[in-house]
C-alpha cells in the first residue's frame, strides 16, 4: 500500500512538473537558508565550551567607575590571579596569557607574527588544548620554552621535526626551544594564537594589582557559586590595590580608600565571553548575542515562509483533485487511506527538498564561510545528528504541507464531486491563502526595511565626520625597530616631496596603545571631582599629520620648553571637567595626586575609537620615540611612494621588514562586525524575497488556472487586456498593500532598539518604508503580471474549450 502511495505522488509529479518543481524549489531554498543560519548561531552558541571543565573557568574582569560610567576591562594586573587563588579555597588554580606581536627569526627567514602569547605552564591543560608532540605537563614550565602550532611548524621547519629546534623571537634576539606542538586553538575560541611562550620568560619587577595587560582566569571548584565568590573581593581591593593606589597618586589614606567602591574585580564565564562582552581590549573581536537572536529570528521567520508556500502551493494544487477523491471513494478507498495518500506526497515532495537542499549547502557553503568568517566543513552536515535534524525539519514540513488538504479533501461529499460542483472557488482555502500571504509579505517587506536601515547606520559609522583626516595617512606599527634613528628617518621622509607631514607616536585613532589614567582639576579634592581619561603621548607634528581641529589655545611647541607638562584636551574632558572652552586654556589638572599638568589647548573631539561607542576624554601629551610613525602623503604616485619607502627602510637597516597600514583601512577594519551582518542580512533578504517570489508565481498561476473560462467570458464580451490584468492582479496587491501596513509599526520598533546600542546612529526616515513597500508591490506584482498577461492574451475560444 504505501509503495503504492509513492507511485502515485512520483505520477502526480511528473504530471505537473513546474508546479512541483516550484514547489520543491522554494522548500529546498528555504531549509537551505534554515540549516547556514542554525549551523552558524550553533557555532557561535558553542564558544570556548570545549575546554573538559569549561563551566567551572571564569575570566577575571576589571571595572572601573569614573566620568559616570563604567569602564569595564577584560584584563588585569599580573598579581590579581595567584592573589586571589592563595586567598579563597574555592578557587582550584589560576591561569594567565600576555599577547604580544613579535618577529620570529629562523635560518635567516624572519617574520611578523600577530598571534603570540605568553602563557603560565598549566594553560594549555586548564584550556585543554593537547599537544600532538611533547608532554603538556611540562612544555611550559622552563623559561624561554615555546609551544608552536602545526601550521606554524610547517611554515618554518616544512616536513622536518620542529620538537628541540629554536627560534629566535623579537628584537633583543631572545632563543626559544620548541618544547611542544598543537594542531591548532579550536575554531570556536575566543583567542587564537599560533604559539605559545612560556611567561616564566619573562622577568617581573614585583606583583601588582592596580594596572592592566594580562588576561587572566580561574578555575573554580566544582559548585563553586561565582557570585558569592566576587562578593569577597573587595578584602582584596582595599588589602592589596589601595595601597598602591595611595604611593602612585601620593594621596591620603582616607582618599586612596574610596577606589575600594570604583575598583571592582568581576568574575565572567568562560562560556559567555565571545557573546556577552565586548569591550575595547579583547583578545579578539567578538560575537554579540543579539546578532545571535536576530539571525536565529532570520533562520525562523526564512523556514515559516518556505512552510508557508509549501502548504499554499499544497492546497491548491489538491483542490484540482477533487473528482480524483470522488472516484476513490466510489471505488472503496477508506478516509484514512486518501489522507496518508496526500500525506505520502506531501513528505515525498518535503524529501525531494531535502536533497536539494544539500546540494545547495555544497554549493554555498564556501561563500556562507566567507561571508560569516567562519571555517564550518561540509562533513559536518553528514554527521548523523544534523542528517536527523533535517531530516525532522524536511518531514515536518511535509506533514504540515500536507495536512490541511489531506482531512480537507477526503472530507469532500462524492455526489457532490462527481456531479461536477466547484471546489476551486470555495472560500474554506481562501481566507487560510491570503492570511498567509500577508504574513509572507510582512517578512519580505521587514526585512527590505531592516536592510536598507542597516545599510544606512553601516554608511553613517564609516562616512562621520571623525574629526580628523584618515585619508592618505600611512601607519609604521613598528619604527621602534629603528632604534635611535627614528627621528633621522623622519626627517629623511620630510625631504620627499609626496610627504605633507610626519609623527612620531604610536597613538593611532582606532588602535589601542593608550595609557589611562584618574585626572581631578587642581585646587579641588580628588572627592568626586576625578574623571578617567585616555592619555596619547604625541611629538609636535601629530595634530597636523592628523589634521586636528583646534578650538582654542595652541599645540605643543618647541619654543615652549614647558610644554613637557603641558597637555591639548578634546571637548569631552573639558565637559567631564565641569569646565567651557572658554575658561579651561590655562588651568591646571593633577594626574596621580602628583603631577601637575597645564592645559595649553583644546581639540574638536574626533572618534580615536569605533563610533559605536561615545567619543572619551582624552589627553594629548608630549612624548618622544614611542615606536611608531604616522606619514601623510599626497594622493599621486602613491604606490611609487611605498617603493621608495621600501628601499629606504632597508637603508636603515632595522632588524625586521617594513609594515605599514593604511589608517582608513583600519578604521574601516573597526566595523567588520556591522559589515558582515549587513551582507549577511542582504543575502538571506533577498533569499526570502525570491521564496516569497515562487510562492506568489506558483499560486498566481493555480488562481489564474482556475478562472481561465471567467478570463475567456470577459474577453468576449470586450474587456481589454489592461482590465483582465488587473483584475487578477488586484487581490494579490491588495494583501501584499495590507503586509506592508502591518509591517512598518513593528520594523520600526524592532530596528530602534537595534539602533539603541550606538552612540552615534542615525535617524530611521519615512522614506525607508516608502521605498521598501514600494519594492514589494514591484516584486508582487512583476510575479504576477507574467501569470497575467499569458491569460489576457490568450484566445478565449481555446480558453472557453478548456474542462
Amino acid at each position: 500500500m504505501i509503495k503504492n502511495y509513492f507511485k502515485i505522488a512520483l505520477r502526480n509529479l511528473r504530471k505537473n512538473k513546474i508546479f512541483s518543481l516550484i514547489n520543491i524549489l522554494g522548500l529546498a531554498i528555504g531549509l537551505t537558508c534554515f540549516i547556514l543560519i542554525a549551523i552558524f548561531v550553533y557555532n557561535e552558541l558553542s564558544h570556548d565550551k570545549y575546554p573538559a571543565e569549561a563551566k567551572n573557568i571564569y575570566r577575571i574582569n576589571l571595572s572601573v567607575t569614573g566620568n559616570g560610567d563604567v569602564a569595564v576591562y577584560p584584563d588585569v594586573d599580573m598579581a590579581v590571579g595567584e592573589g586571589i587563588k592563595n586567598a579563597f579555597p574555592e578557587v582550584r588554580a589560576s591561569t594567565r596569557v600576555l599577547q604580544v606581536k613579535d618577529f620570529v627569526t629562523y635560518d635567516d627567514r624572519q617574520f611578523k607574527e600577530e598571534h603570540l602569547a605568553f602563557a603560565d605552564s598549566n594553560f594549555l591543560q586548564i584550556f585543554s588544548i593537547p599537544l600532538i608532540e611533547g608532554n603538556d605537563q611540562s612544555a611550559l614550565v622552563q623559561p624561554n620554552s615555546i609551544v608552536i602550532s602545526r601550521a606554524l611548524a610547517r611554515k618554518y621547519f616544512d616536513d622536518e621535526e620542529p620538537l628541540g629546534k629554536s627560534l629566535t623571537i623579537g628584537v633583543h634576539n631572545a632563543v626559544y626551544k620548541i618544547t611542544g606542538v598543537i594542531d591548532k586553538v579550536p575554531d570556536n575560541s575566543h583567542f587564537h594564537f599560533d604559539a605559545f611562550l612560556s611567561l616564566s620568560s619573562r622577568h617581573f619587577t614585583n606583583g601588582t594589582w592596580s594596572n592592566l595587560g594580562f588576561y587572566t582566569y580561574l578555575l573554580l571548584n566544582k559548585n563553586t557559586d561565582p557570585d558569592k565568590l566576587q562578593v569577597k573581593f573587595p578584602q582584596l581591593v582595599a588589602k592589596y590595590v589601595v595601597p598602591e593606589i595611595q604611593h602612585d597618586m601620593g594621596v591620603s589614606l582616607a582618599e586612596a580608600q574610596k577606589s575600594v567602591n570604583t575598583f571592582r574585580f568581576s568574575l565572567q564565564p568562560l562560556t559567555d565571553i565571545h557573546l556577552y562582552s565586548n569591550t575595547k581590549f579583547e583578545l579578539e573581536a567578538n560575537g554579540d548575542i543579539q546578532y545571535v537572536y536576530i539571525f536565529s529570528a532570520l533562520a525562523l521567520f526564512i523556514l515559516l515562509l518556505a512552510f508557508i508556500n509549501f502548504t499554499n502551493l499544497s492546497t491548491a494544487r489538491a483542490v484540482k483533485r477533487a473528482r480524483e477523491v470522488g472516484i476513490r471513494k466510489v471505488m472503496g478507498s477508506m478516509r484514512k487511506q486518501l489522507i496518508f495518500q496526500f500525506l505520502a506526497e506531501s513528505v515525498l515532495f518535503a524529501l525531494f527538498s531535502m536533497l536539494c537542499a544539500y546540494i545547495l549547502i555544497f554549493i554555498l557553503l564556501p561563500y556562507f564561510n566567507q561571508l560569516t568568517n567562519k571555517n564550518i566543513s561540509f562533513a559536518f552536515f553528514l554527521h548523523y545528528q544534523c542528517i536527523l535534524l533535517i531530516f525532522f525539519v524536511s518531514f515536518l514540513a511535509g506533514i504540515l504541507g500536507g495536512i490541511y488538504p489531506a482531512f480537507f479533501l477526503s472530507s469532500f461529499n462524492t455526489i457532490k464531486v462527481l456531479k461536477g460542483s466547484s471546489f476551486s472557488q470555495g472560500s474554506p482555502k481562501k481566507p487560510l491563502r491570503s492570511s498567509l500571504i500577508v504574513f509572507q509579505f510582512f517578512i519580505s517587506a521587514a526585512l527590505i526595511m531592516a536592510t536598507i536601515i542597516v545599510y544606512q547606520q553601516l554608511h553613517y559609522m564609516q562616512n562621520k565626520k571623525l574629526g580628523y583626516d584618515k585619508d592618505q595617512v600611512l601607519f609604521l606599527p613598528d619604527a621602534r625597530l629603528l632604534g635611535n634613528n627614528q627621528t633621522a628617518f623622519k626627517q629623511d621622509l620630510l625631504k620627499d616631496s609626496r610627504v605633507v607631514s610626519v609623527s612620531i607616536s604610536r597613538a593611532v585613532p582606532g588602535g589601542d596603545i593608550m595609557d589611562g589614567t584618574e585626572v581631578y582639576p587642581k585646587n579641588a579634592t580628588s572627592n568626586g571631582t576625578e574623571i578617567h581619561a585616555n592619555i596619547s603621548h604625541v611629538d609636535y607634528d601629530y595634530p597636523r599629520t592628523l589634521g586636528l581641529h583646534l578650538l582654542k589655545g595652541r599645540y605643543f611647541s618647541k619654543d615652549f620648553p614647558t610644554d613637557s607638562s603641558g597637555i591639548v584636551i578634546n571637548e569631552a574632558a573639558v565637559r567631564e571637567l565641569g569646565w567651557t572652552n572658554d575658561d579651561a586654556v590655562g588651568k591646571t589638572i593633577v594626574r596621580s595626586g602628583q603631577q601637575e599638568l597645564n592645559v595649553i589647548g583644546i581639540v574638536a573631539d574626533f572618534n580615536y575609537a569605533s563610533v559605536r561607542q561615545k567619543v572619551a576624554p582624552m589627553m594629548l601629551m608630549l612624548g618622544n620615540n614611542f615606536g611608531g610613525l604616522l606619514i601623510k602623503i599626497k594622493a599621486k604616485n602613491v604606490k611609487s611612494f611605498l617603493s621608495d619607502l621600501h628601499k629606504q627602510w632597508i637603508a636603515f637597516n632595522p632588524p625586521g621588514p617594513l609594515e605599514y597600514n593604511l589608517l582608513d583601512a583600519k578604521f574601516a577594519s573597526l566595523y567588520a562586525s556591522e559589515q558582515r551582518t549587513q551582507k549577511i542580512f542582504s543575502a538571506f533578504t533577498i533569499l526570502a524575497i525570491i521564496i516569497a517570489g515562487l510562492g506568489l508565481f506558483g499560486l498566481s498561476a493555480f488562481v489564474i488556472e482556475q478562472r481561465t473560462k471567467e478570463i475567456g467570458i470577459r474577453k468576449v464580451l470586450g474587456a481589454s487586456v489592461q482590465q483582465v490584468m488587473l483584475m487578477v492582479s488586484k487581490e494579490f496587491l491588495l494583501l501584499v498593500g495590507i503586509a506592508f501596513v502591518i509591517a512598518i509599526p513593528v520594523t520600526w520598533w524592532a530596528m530602534h532598539k537595534w539602533l539603541e546600542d550606538f552612540a552615534y546612529r542615525i535617524t530611521i526616515s519615512w522614506w525607508v518604508f516608502v521605498v521598501a513597500g514600494i519594492t514589494a508591490i514591484l516584486i508582487a506584482l512583476l510575479t504576477v503580471s507574467f501569470q497575467a498577461i499569458k491569460a489576457a492574451i490568450s484566445n478565449p475560444v481555446k480558453s472557453l474549450r478548456t474542462e
